[in-house]
C-alpha cells in the first residue's frame, strides 16, 4: 500500500488521452478560427461621422480648434468640469490638460465619410462628384500627414433601392483616393467601409464578394480590405428563425469584419420607440449592444455604441446641458464595456476626451494596486482570478492607448510597463 500522499498512477491510459485529442481536433480548430480571441492594439474610443460633401482639406484641425474654443469658453474651471464629471478636482484638473492637449494634437481618432443617412439621396452626378471629391482630399491628408490614425466611409447599403448607388460610389472613392495617396500604400492604414442597415447574413456574404473584387481591380493584397457592421435593424439582431443573426454575420465575413456599431435612432424607431424616448440608454438599445457584445465576444471584433443627436450648441444654458448629458451617456458606456462611440459635431469632442479620461483616472490607482497584488501573490487573501488579472492589465491598456495616463503613472501605480501589462492578457488561439 501507498504512502498517503504518494503520487498516483492514475487509470486513464494514453490511447484514451490520444482518441480525446483526435476526435476533439476538429472542435479546437473550429473554436480557434472562429474565436481567436481579442484584437490587440489601439482602439479608438470615438468615430466621427461627417457627411461626404463637407468633407475637405483641414476639416480635422478645424474641428479641434472649435472644440478648443467651445471648451475654454464654457467650461472655464476644474470645479465645473469636476461637478460634470463626478471627480475630485485633482483628477478634473489633470482630466482639463489632457483634454486640451488632445484636442490640440489629435482631435479626431477615426473619422468615417458618410454617404448614407447624413448625406442623403442626392442626383447620380452630385454623388459621383462627391465621391470623387472626397477621395482626393483623403489622398491629400494621408500623403500629408494629417489624416486621422483611423479612417474610412460609409456607403449607402446592400437593400435593392440603393445598392448600386452605394458600391458606385465605392468605386468612385477608391479610384479617386488611389490617385492622391502614397503610391506604395494608397489604402490608409486603419481604413474600413461602413456597410449600414445590415438585415440578412447574404448582404455580408455580397460585401465579401465586393472586397474581393476590388482588392483584384486595384491591385490590394488579399483581405486587405475590412468592413464593419451597421446593426440598424431588429432583424440584424434576432432573425425569424430566432437566432441571433449578427453572430452569424460576423463569422460569414471570413475575417474581414472589424466592427459591429449600434445605429441608435434607426434601430429604435424600427422596434416603435416613439421619438422622444430614442437614446442610447433605451431598454431596446441595451438588449441589442448586450447581443453584439456577446456575439463579438472573443472574436476580435469590436463594439461600438451609437450617438446621441442632442448636440451641445446654443447659449450656455443649451451646451452645459449637452454637455452634461453626453458626458453622462460616454461614461455610461465605458462602464458596460462599450469602448467607442459616434460624436457627430465639434462641440461633443471635449465630452467625449474629459468623460472617457476621467473614467480611466479615477480608477486608475485602485485598478493598478489590484493587478499589482495579483503579480505578487503566491496566495493568502487575493482571489483574483486570471481573466480579472487580464480584464485589470487590459483596462490600464486602453488607458494609455487613449491619453488618459501615460507610462510613468502606470509604472508607478502598477510597478509594470506595458510589456509587462501585455503579458497577462490571453492569448490569441493558434490556428
Amino acid at each position: 500500500m501507498k504512502e498517503p500522499g504518494a503520487h498516483q498512477q492514475g487509470r486513464l491510459g494514453s490511447d484514451v488521452l490520444a482518441a480525446l485529442d483526435t476526435a476533439l481536433a476538429p472542435v479546437d480548430a473550429d473554436l480557434a478560427r472562429r474565436y481567436p480571441g481579442d484584437r490587440s492594439g489601439r482602439q479608438p474610443v470615438h468615430t466621427v461621422y461627417v457627411p461626404a460633401d463637407r468633407y475637405h482639406d483641414g476639416l480635422v484641425e478645424e474641428w479641434g480648434a472649435a472644440a478648443l474654443q467651445l471648451f475654454a469658453e464654457h467650461c472655464p474651471d476644474d470645479v465645473v468640469l469636476g461637478d460634470w464629471l463626478g471627480v475630485d478636482s485633482d483628477v478634473a484638473a489633470a482630466v482639463r490638460r489632457r483634454t486640451v492637449a488632445k484636442l490640440d494634437r489629435e482631435p479626431i481618432e477615426d473619422l468615417r465619410i458618410d454617404f448614407e443617412d447624413g448625406y442623403g439621396h442626392r442626383s447620380e452626378d452630385a454623388e459621383d462628384a462627391d465621391a470623387l471629391a472626397a477621395g482626393r482630399c483623403l489622398g491629400r491628408a494621408v500623403t500629408s500627414g494629417a489624416a486621422p490614425p483611423y479612417t474610412g466611409m460609409r456607403i449607402k447599403g446592400m437593400e435593392a433601392a440603393t445598392r448600386r448607388r452605394g458600391l458606385r460610389t465605392l468605386d468612385v472613392f477608391f479610384d479617386s483616393l488611389r490617385s492622391g495617396a502614397l503610391p506604395s500604400g494608397w489604402l490608409p492604414d486603419g481604413f474600413v467601409v461602413t456597410l449600414p442597415k445590415v438585415s440578412v447574413v447574404e448582404q455580408v456574404d455580397a460585401m465579401v464578394s465586393v472586397c474581393e473584387a476590388l482588392e483584384a481591380a486595384y491591385g490590394l493584397p488579399e483581405g486587405s480590405l475590412r468592413f464593419e457592421i451597421q446593426v440598424e435593424t431588429p432583424q440584424a439582431v434576432v432573425g425569424a428563425d430566432g437566432t441571433a443573426t449578427v453572430a452569424r454575420m460576423l463569422h460569414r465575413a471570413r475575417g474581414r469584419c472589424g466592427g459591429l456599431h449600434y445605429g441608435t435612432y434607426d434601430y429604435s424607431a424600427a422596434c416603435g420607440v416613439a421619438a422622444a424616448y430614442q437614446s442610447m440608454e433605451h431598454p431596446v438599445a441595451d438588449h441589442a449592444k448586450a447581443v453584439l457584445q456577446v456575439a463579438a465576444a472573443g472574436t476580435g471584433v469590436r463594439v461600438s455604441d451609437g450617438s446621441t443627436n442632442v448636440l451641445p450648441v446654443g447659449d450656455a444654458d443649451a451646451v452645459h446641458a449637452g454637455w452634461q448629458l453626453h458626458a453622462r451617456l460616454v461614461r455610461r458606456s465605458l462602464e458596460r464595456g462599450f469602448y467607442q462611440g459616434w460624436d457627430l459635431h465639434p462641440a461633443q469632442l471635449p465630452t467625449r476626451y474629459a468623460a472617457t479620461y476621467a473614467f480611466y483616472r479615477q480608477h486608475l490607482a485602485a485598478a493598478a494596486a489590484r493587478l499589482r497584488a495579483y503579480a505578487a501573490a503566491t496566495g493568502g487573501g487575493v482571489l483574483d482570478e486570471p481573466a480579472t488579472a487580464a480584464a485589470l492589465a487590459g483596462f490600464l491598456l486602453r488607458a494609455l492607448d487613449c491619453g488618459a495616463v501615460d507610462t510613468a503613472e502606470v509604472e508607478r501605480y502598477a510597478d509594470l510597463d506595458r510589456a509587462g501589462l501585455e503579458t497577462f492578457l490571453p492569448q490569441r488561439r493558434a490556428l
